[in-house]
């Protein structure tokens, strides 16, 4: 296989990579993210509720994943992501039009399928075009350097959203409507990979494709490795993506910032929330190589769980533990999926991955409706401070049946 200097990927770079990367860029997910909860609290929602249409999402994706990955699988890969780009620019436009419980309720089902035909989809198509020049070794780094380009460009995203929420509250979402359309654009211009082209695709029944994913989920480590990150970790984390806004809200206004400036200074925090991961993705090969995604895994769920932990009781680290828990997210995902995309072959893999993304979407319904409830009967800090615990106990009751990732060896032991 290439090293990271191999030609092959050097070759890549000029064509299909570089696309990636521009694909990457037009995600627009910064425009609405420091005011998402801030908007939907503004159209008289309440945190159950919020947490509601979270659930919905996530039940969306539990019964979209696979057979939108079947799709995946079977149409090709970017016409996969093309549809599935489409359906979020549509869903972004209605979101900021609406003002209600249930219109948001339809189009979180809506935003949910769009990123089901994405998500694995867009790791499929990645790791089979690295695999035509050899050089498939160097998902985890080209992965982390198309993450760092979308938050790189995202931190500019970060700080015009919190500007134009100032302003109005649905701006934003306008915004990152048409700027994700132009992924559409980006799309049409690449080509499915040799590797894919070369795989039978027309052999690929329903029945095999639930076959090849029991076949994968039987490996022990596999499925110590779903548990532990797909479905305790992912779930955990994505809380704090739910209640960064409000926690943040109050902190910087217990600190004396005045209500009007929150929106604008969301929309820095942001942009800094949006560097520190940029800076981090970019270096994930560097990370993988000095640390190895064993010692990784091992260390992650503790330190932010201590992290989450320690904010209740100390308010002001909520600040430097969002900025911790953004900073490795993506990275983790990107050694989540190098692991999962080295032992599983090309016929299936969008599927595959994305029956991973399912089991955590369902695992993730029952602690967005948990935290939901405590949010509103104590505080989002003290949900979180739970979450925390539950992640620091499930991690080591994990560690105890099976260490979910082995050595960093390329289709390593399973």
């Amino acid at each position: 296989m290439a090293g990271s200097t191999g030609g092959g990927l050097r070759e890549s770079l000029s064509g299909p990579i570089l696309k990636y990367y521009a694909y990457k860029a037009t995600k627009a997910v910064e425009f609405y993210r420091p005011i998402m909860y801030l908007f939907f609290l503004a159209q008289d929602l309440s945190f159950t509720q919020i947490a509601v249409l979270e659930a919905l999402y996530n039940l969306t994706t539990l019964f979209g994943e696979i057979p939108t990955g079947y799709v995946g699988d079977r149409v090709g890969r970017r016409n996969s992501l093309l549809v599935g780009t489409a359906l979020i620019s549509v869903t972004l436009l209605g979101i900021g039009l609406s003002s209600s419980f249930l219109p948001l309720a339809g189009l979180y089902v809506c935003w949910s399928l769009g990123y089901n035909f994405r998500s694995g989809s867009e790791d499929a198509w990645l790791y089979d075009t690295l695999t035509d020049d050899l050089s498939e070794d160097e998902f985890a780094r080209v992965r982390g350097r198309g993450e760092s380009a979308a938050l790189a460009v995202g931190a500019v995203a970060a700080v015009s959203g919190g500007y134009l929420g100032s302003v109005d509250l649905s701006y934003p979402w306008f915004v990152a409507a048409g700027v994700t359309s132009l992924g559409v654009l980006v799309l049409l211009t690449l080509d499915e990979s040799e590797t894919y082209e070369e795989t039978a695709t027309e052999a690929l029944s329903l029945r095999r494709t639930v076959r090849i994913v029991r076949d994968v989920l039987s490996r022990r480590r596999l499925r110590s490795l779903l548990l532990y990150y797909y479905v305790l970790y992912a779930a955990v984390t994505y809380l704090v993506f739910v209640f960064l806004q409000p926690i943040f809200e109050t902190v910087v206004l217990d600190l004396g910032v005045p209500q009007p400036r929150v929106e604008s200074l969301l929309g820095w925090f942001y942009a800094a929330y949006s560097l520190v991961g940029a800076v981090l993705t970019y270096y994930t090969g560097a990370i993988r190589e000095r640390i190895g995604l064993r010692t990784w895994f091992l260390v992650l769920p503790f330190a932010v769980g201590g992290a989450l932990v320690g904010m209740y009781f100390v308010p002001v680290l909520a600040v430097p533990t969002f900025l911790l828990i953004r900073g490795v997210s993506d990275v983790t995902r990107s050694f989540a999926g190098q692991y999962v995309n080295d032992r599983v072959e090309s016929l299936g893999r969008a599927t595959v991955l994305s029956a991973m993304a399912m089991v955590s979407g369902l695992a993730v319904v029952p602690f967005q409706l948990g935290s939901g409830v405590v949010s509103d009967a104590v505080s989002p800090l003290f949900a979180l401070g739970v979450a925390g615990v539950v992640l620091v106990v499930g991690a080591a009751a994990i560690l105890r049946w099976e260490i979910p990732v082995g050595d960093d060896s390329v289709g390593g032991q399973v």
